[in-house]
């Protein structure tokens, strides 16, 4: 289960640069090669301490980490629905992403022109926000057309389909996002498939001058997450650029550590991401790898297994389980199991995070 995340921003608000750290991260880790799908698309590992550590403790050859898809595409201007710009040419890139990732600027630099003339990050947001909007709107009006033809020859999907349409038009055109129009679980298939941009989770990022900066600009940002029910990371394009640029991991470590961070807010804003959109990891372990899982919270040990392959769920018989924290404590699967701490889960168990799991199937 892979994570995908789509870019959007003004121009010069640092999206570029965000995004070009983020595939240098990638492209110089040993475990998980960047992989450059498209000119604007990265696929970078999400970096966990954990599993590096529980990597250390079993000894494993091999660490393999959660992935992270960004996908940016052109920044956009007011009036990018009426063709202003070029960003709104590649919104339908980012139709099927999982999250939108939104970067706002929050520094004054005389030497990087702000399309608006001036910094003001609600205004910036609120741009952003209308033109996502638009194309909303624009998009369930084709398929309301489209299905009220279906709707009125009897089809049940076609009617559906024309509520929902009704019913997120209505608040677009009040000026809310698709996310705050409550959906029924029978309605939620239907209503994935409209693939709405502003039903999508959204993360802020505040990219300032200094990744320790809490200004004025990012009180602002925080304040409109904050009324939207979304997340914010600030960080620094700037510093991450520079920080990507370390080949060495205890050179990174230490260049984190002389500006008072434990991790790079990259590896911050894929970790929100993944709360924003409900997930979890799971690892497991031996001597050949370590290898991080991607799951949705609330899930069974058997549909965990299947995640690593469907024989695993459909030929499920226990899983031995125990915490990533309770090998640090202990020091050794051998130590764990010991004290008791590594147990036998049936088809019930539901899964946490940090858990070390070994799956016994049989098919």
């Amino acid at each position: 289960m892979g994570l995908s995340c789509g870019i959007v921003g003004l121009p010069n608000v640092g999206k570029s640069t965000i995004f070009n750290a983020l595939t240098n991260a990638g492209a110089q880790s040993a475990n998980y090669p960047f992989c450059t799908i498209e000119p604007n698309v990265g696929v970078v590992p999400m970096r966990d301490a954990r599993l590096d550590k529980v990597a250390g403790i079993i000894g494993s050859a091999q660490t393999i980490y959660n992935t992270v898809e960004f996908l940016d595409i052109a920044g956009l201007v007011k009036g990018a629905s009426k063709g202003e710009g070029l960003g709104n040419q590649f919104l339908a890139n980012i139709r099927e992403t999982d999250a939108i990732t939104h970067v706002v600027r929050c520094f004054d630099d005389d030497n990087v022109v702000h399309v608006e003339g001036s910094v003001e990050p609600l205004r910036d947001a609120d741009i952003i926000n209308t033109e996502l909007m638009i194309a909303d709107m624009e998009s369930l009006e084709k398929r309301k057309k489209k299905e009220e033809r279906a709707a009125k020859s009897g089809d049940k999907d076609a009617k559906i389909f024309v509520s929902l349409c009704e019913r997120f038009l209505a608040a677009l055109d009040g000026g809310q996002p698709a996310r705050k129009v409550d959906v029924d679980k029978d309605e939620l298939s239907y209503a994935n498939q409209l693939h709405l941009l502003t039903r999508k989770p959204m993360l802020y990022v505040a990219n300032t001058e200094d990744a320790s900066e809490d200004n004025e600009h990012v009180t602002a940002v925080r304040e409109l997450a904050a009324s939207e029910g979304a997340d914010v990371v600030v960080l620094s394009g700037a510093m991450e650029a520079d920080i990507a640029e370390l080949d060495d991991e205890q050179e990174r470590a230490m260049f984190l550590e002389e500006l008072g961070l434990s991790e790079s807010g990259l590896d911050r804003m894929a970790q929100a991401a993944f709360r924003l959109l409900g997930l979890q990891t799971y690892f497991t372990a031996g001597p050949k790898e370590a290898r991080a899982w991607t799951i949705r919270a609330g899930w069974k040990a058997p549909q965990a297994a299947g995640v690593i392959h469907t024989d695993f769920e459909r030929g499920f018989i226990k899983a031995e389980v125990y915490g990533c924290e309770e090998l640090f404590e202990h020091g050794s699967e051998s130590a764990v199991a010991s004290a008791g701490k590594k147990r036998l889960e049936g088809k019930e168990y539901v899964m946490r995070e940090g858990d070390v799991v070994l799956f016994r199937f049989n098919v």
